[in-house]
């Protein structure tokens, strides 16, 4: 096998290894990570894991950051081709909760049960969560200001409060869908956003 082959073999390995990973945090949260685990999930040793991608923090990290790049590429990327203001933006919320409903309602979601788990601990995992939900939140708000400015909304609405009401959103269909079990909660998640939006609406 040349370097090349054996390159390609081996980040193909560590992806296996974090998307399960990221499967089995998202079933069992962070902190449930293990090297061991992962490493019977996908039928490695141990240390094949390790050498791969290092510790078991490493792999917490690695996670997060997978996580983080499939939710952008779902959500955020695709809302890009949007005109800037209320179209992105409305593109950004429906196809946000598209992916709860498709996603994180079946597998859980990092962004928010992390955030619960890890909300009264310090250390890097908790910054490194902070970080990606930070930038996703600055992100919306950039969305939210261009929309203000194009005239789209109505000029004295405070991007951080719409922000807040949109994730409100999305952490309550995430809570009615996984823990009641009710599978209208994307259609009323749609219906509020809708609601919102006509009350900010120009």
């Amino acid at each position: 096998m040349n370097l090349d082959a054996k390159t390609a073999k081996s980040e193909m390995t560590r992806a296996a290894i974090v998307g399960a990973a990221l499967d089995l945090a998202a079933a069992e949260g962070l902190e449930a990570l293990t090297l061991q685990a992962v490493a019977d999930r996908i039928g490695l040793s141990k240390s094949g894991v390790f050498s791969r991608v290092g510790s078991r923090e490493a792999l917490q990290k690695a996670v997060i950051e997978e996580f983080g790049r499939r939710f952008l590429a779902d959500v955020f990327v695709p809302a890009m081709q949007k005109p800037k203001g209320l179209p992105r933006l409305d593109e950004i919320v429906r196809r946000w909760i598209a992916r709860m409903r498709d996603v994180e309602v079946h597998s859980g979601c990092i962004y928010t049960a992390g955030a619960f788990e890890l909300d009264d601990r310090e250390g890097e995992l908790r910054d490194v969560l902070f970080q990606e939900i930070s930038r996703w939140r600055a992100a919306l708000r950039r969305t939210v200001l261009q929309a203000i400015e194009a005239g789209h909304l109505k000029p004295d609405t405070v991007p951080e409060q719409l922000v807040g009401e949109i994730y409100g959103i999305s952490i309550g269909l995430l809570h009615d869908a996984r823990f009641l079990r009710d599978p209208t909660a994307a259609e009323r998640a749609t219906a509020t956003w809708q609601r919102l939006l006509q009350s900010y609406q120009a």
